[in-house]
């Protein structure tokens, strides 16, 4: 249906936002059963750069999975990083950095840390508190990895601060040992 549709388009003029929100939903739908590749030919296909932002964007604000979040995310930056402002840029490379950290931790796990995936310093520290330390490291060794160089709202040494106030606090005893008295 949805390649008919776009055969349609090409055939009589369609109203442009009609278009974004049929190719919108097109890509999500791709998307959501795991056609990557389908997805990207889809996007490149679209000969305005304009309506291939706003389709973008709009698919990645409607929240889907993990996976499509993340190639949204990459796909963004990747190809508009010029158009998009500084607050945007930081908050889709923020999604694209959460959502490859979550992609580190066990599948079965991600579902409790999914509505930090755009906040990944957020979602270190929540696997902190719940003590999670081998998918921190993980987590902290990914993120490393993935910030060298980039910009997107926190650094390297925030990361560092995070985990020496949760090293310090870890430490940290409210009551005092007793000796024993021979």
């Amino acid at each position: 249906d949805y390649e008919l549709c776009e055969e349609w388009g090409h055939l009589y003029p369609v109203p442009r936002e009609d278009l974004i929100s049929f190719h919108r939903e097109h890509l999500l739908h791709l998307l959501e059963v795991g056609e990557m590749q389908k997805a990207l030919q889809l996007l490149q296909r679209i000969e305005d750069p304009g309506i291939c932002l706003a389709i973008s964007e709009q698919a990645l604000d409607q929240h889907p999975n993990l996976a499509a979040s993340h190639f949204l995310a990459e796909y963004l930056t990747g190809h508009f990083y010029a158009n998009l402002t500084t607050a945007r840029c930081n908050e889709i490379q923020a999604l694209y950095i959460g959502s490859k950290v979550l992609l580190t931790l066990p599948e079965l796990s991600r579902v409790n840390y999914v509505h930090l995936s755009s906040r990944p310093l957020l979602m270190l520290e929540q696997l902190l508190m719940n003590m999670k330390v081998d998918w921190v490291a993980v987590a902290v060794q990914t993120l490393h990895q993935l910030l060298a160089g980039q910009e997107i709202g926190f650094t390297v040494e925030d990361i560092d601060n995070l985990l020496s106030k949760y090293a310090e606090k870890a430490l940290n005893f409210p009551f005092t040992l007793k000796e024993k008295r021979s």
